[in-house]
């Protein structure tokens, strides 16, 4: 129905490939999602001037499909054109500029490229720790993005302290029952389980 009211290139239709992209990525249905995001990032493309804003959108929709996938190199190049885009953006939007570094980052970690990992999820966290006011979820996010990377790399100290950086402000923001600090645990339970400590695992369970 939207193609037959609206023109062809109409920013509009856009917005609508874009929706119904997300919603067949959330049902798993990964063919239909890159179809509908495909299909919006042409119409942003052949729009006059090019329109960011979809585009942007659209190359994280896709970004986020192969990365589901399993499919990283092409995740990455989606995240990369997203970021492009936000870097060339005036005024910049920091906020904006660190969620790409930390989607970035975490492709890198998928792929056990953990120097990289390190590097973007580090941009993200610089980023997220100097905003005014500061989104202290997201630093939570990045605190435990970080832990990963460094018990993926055995460096079990490092990933506790950032762990543990991240538990501290899940417990402080969210309610108990929340899944974002059921899993705060059980990563710094990982961290232990890697370091033989059993425990301090047992602890952790209850």
């Amino acid at each position: 129905m939207k193609e037959k009211a609206v023109p062809p290139n109409h920013l509009v239709l856009a917005f609508s490939y874009n929706i119904i992209g997300l919603l067949a990525s959330n049902m798993k249905n990964y063919s239909e999602a890159l179809e509908f995001n495909e299909k919006a990032v042409k119409v942003a493309e052949e729009s006059q001037p090019r329109n960011h804003v979809i585009l942007v959108l659209a190359y994280e929709s896709i970004g986020i499909v192969h990365e589901n996938m399993g499919e990283y190199s092409k995740a990455l190049d989606y995240y990369e054109k997203s970021l492009k885009i936000k870097q060339e953006s005036q005024p910049l939007d920091q906020c904006n500029l660190a969620a790409s570094y930390h989607s970035i980052g975490w492709v890198y970690n998928s792929m056990g490229d953990y120097s990289k990992a390190l590097e973007f999820n580090e941009k993200a966290l610089k980023i997220r720790e100097e905003l005014q006011p500061p989104n202290q979820r997201d630093m939570a996010h990045s605190y435990n993005n970080i832990g990963i990377v460094y018990n993926n790399m055995s460096e079990y100290s490092k990933a506790l302290d950032f762990h543990k950086k991240a538990n501290q402000i899940y417990k402080n923001v969210l309610p108990p029952n929340h899944p974002d600090l059921a899993t705060s645990y059980n990563n710094i339970g990982l961290v232990y389980d890697s370091m033989g400590d059993y425990g301090v695992i047992e602890v952790l369970r209850n």
